[in-house]
């Protein structure tokens, strides 16, 4: 046998838990294998069990029997190693570059077999010989070749280093022991090289509950794009089915409402990929991290150990994913928009889509109280925080930095910085009033006009029948009929505000295309008495969602 193929047989029937050749080997479920005892003792440390070698997860510990097959090709194999070593030492190979050399041999420096931490020098086969008969030198301890042995002296006594002060976290020789660190926590280096070791098996079971939680978010994120696209195809057939009864002349908004969806669709994609490619490749620093630790846990080299162990005990930082997830497009009033523009001949469809829209956004609503804290001191609120209206009469009330000085405003207690939400409210009776939402950060100590670009989304009544969006300028809405009861929904991250027409069913009109960066707070204004012809109050209305 050739010494390459010698070579080639030996990685085959190594264990690459203690390195050494297989004793009862087994085969793992993935197809790897491992000394029967090794794999054990690395299955009761890990939990959950996982292969060493592929990382793959075993969510049930596997039953493990002895492969008869590799257990006699180990069997095969030691023989023929023995016979090999048996037969002659003069085919030991020469030192190669980043091999170690034997510091005994003269002239070609032979390959070292093992390194005496005592004598701290390196033996080839043949000069290793009496360490393994002597009876003094059997006392010696042998390692695995190492280079540099004279890095493990004691610069300053010129002993080896055999001993670990705790106290200053450092390799030590005995003289250390008694001169310099005389009061220290003083222990061999073997018992904290033990320690280190079952840290470095704590922070590698970490880094594995770490992989695993990465693992589970990219399910997480990758059902959410499962949910968006249900919800992207939903949005899809009924705005096909309404089209479809169309003329042609209606096709190509048809085609715009599908573009807008499956361009939200497709922004959710790219978003989970994004999120998919970060996990992935905090994954990926992971598993080398976890490759590194395992390979310095298993480490026999005390020295080694505790001088990497530093740069390896802490998991890599990483990115907090706990909050993080995809949240489905929101599609409440695109196929209404859509068909808004054909209205004489879309009336009917756009009545039965709105309704179906106003059960959806329904869903989101919110138990929504008004704030006494930002009332104008000329606006009364009910008891229950539910109904406010100018009582013509100002209050002796403190002037904090929440109230209104100047309009006849007051805001919600809650506020919104992200999903979605929805609430109703009554202005029956009513000649003037504004309804909306609005940002923390609004002037509330002078008439401003309301408008996006101020920190206000809303809509207004004048004059009992002239509603208009306040868009800055203001646009008239052309409504059929005149609202009893106005539905607010707010989708934050859409950047959507819509208002409904409750009882007819019908949506009033909407702010698309909004960037929200504060709090928003819903917002409330019955504007003034005028001496009892608007004295009605507005209204916050318990939601009657549709099952």
């Amino acid at each position: 046998m050739s010494a390459a193929s010698c070579l080639q047989s030996e990685d085959q029937f190594l264990c690459c838990i203690c390195l050494d050749v297989f004793t009862d080997p087994v085969t793992t479920p993935c197809g790897h294998n491992f000394c029967k005892n090794c794999i054990n003792e690395h299955w009761n440390v890990n939990v959950p069990c996982h292969c060493p070698m592929c990382k793959e997860i075993f969510n049930i510990r596997p039953k493990l029997k002895v492969n008869t097959f590799i257990s006699e090709m180990v069997s095969q194999f030691r023989q023929e190693a023995q016979q090999k070593a048996s037969s002659s030492s003069s085919e030991q190979q020469a030192a190669k570059p980043g091999e170690v050399p034997c510091d005994v041999c003269t002239g070609t420096k032979l390959k070292a077999l093992k390194s005496c931490l005592v004598c701290l020098t390196s033996y080839c086969e043949t000069h290793l010989e009496p360490h393994l008969t002597a009876s003094r030198l059997k006392r010696h301890q042998l390692m695995d070749p190492v280079e540099n042995l004279e890095d493990r002296m004691c610069m300053k006594h010129d002993k080896p280093l055999e001993l670990f002060c705790k106290t200053d976290q450092t390799c030590v020789c005995m003289l250390c022991s008694v001169l310099d660190h005389k009061t220290h926590d003083v222990v061999p280096l073997k018992e904290e090289y033990e320690g280190k070791k079952a840290e470095l098996w704590k922070t590698e079971a970490e880094i594995q509950q770490m992989i695993q939680k990465r693992r589970l978010k990219i399910q997480e994120i990758k059902h959410s794009v499962d949910l968006s696209k249900e919800d992207a195809d939903r949005e899809k057939a009924e705005g096909v089915q309404v089209f479809i009864a169309l003329m042609e002349s209606i096709e190509r908004g048809l085609h715009e409402l599908i573009e807008v969806i499956k361009e939200k669709q497709r922004m959710t994609e790219r978003q989970a990929e994004d999120f998919i490619k970060e996990l992935e490749q905090e994954i990926s620093e992971l598993i080398k991290r976890s490759s590194e630790v395992e390979k310095l846990s298993r480490s026999e080299d005390h020295l080694h150990l505790l001088q990497n162990f530093p740069s390896l005990k802490a998991v890599p930082p990483t990115k907090d994913w706990t909050e993080v997830s995809v949240r489905p497009p929101s599609y409440e009033g695109t196929v209404v928009r859509a068909v808004t523009q054909l209205e004489e001949t879309l009336s009917k469809e756009m009545k039965k889509l709105v309704e179906v829209e106003l059960e959806r956004v329904q869903q989101y609503a919110e138990d929504v109280t008004l704030d006494p804290d930002t009332a104008n001191p000329n606006l009364i609120l009910s008891d229950d925080g539910k109904q406010v209206n100018d009582g013509n009469v100002k209050k002796n009330l403190p002037d904090n930095p929440e109230r209104f000085s100047r309009s006849a405003c007051v805001l919600g207690k809650q506020s919104f910085s992200s999903g979605r939400f929805y609430f109703e409210v009554q202005v029956k009776g009513k000649t003037k009033w504004d309804l909306g939402v609005a940002r923390e950060s609004i002037n509330r100590k002078r008439n401003i006009p309301l408008s996006p670009e101020d920190g206000y989304w809303a809509i207004c009544l004048r004059n009992g029948n002239e509603y208009k969006a306040l868009a800055g300028p203001p646009v008239r809405l052309p409504l059929k009929s005149q609202p009893q009861k106005v539905g607010v929904f707010v989708d934050y991250e859409e950047g959507l505000v819509s208002f409904y027409d409750v009882d007819a069913a019908a949506l009033i009109c909407s702010f698309t295309g909004c960037s929200f960066t504060e709090k928003l707070y819903p917002y409330f204004s019955p504007c003034i008495n005028d001496g009892g012809k608007n004295s009605a109050p507005l209204i916050i209305c318990p939601v009657n969602q549709t099952a």
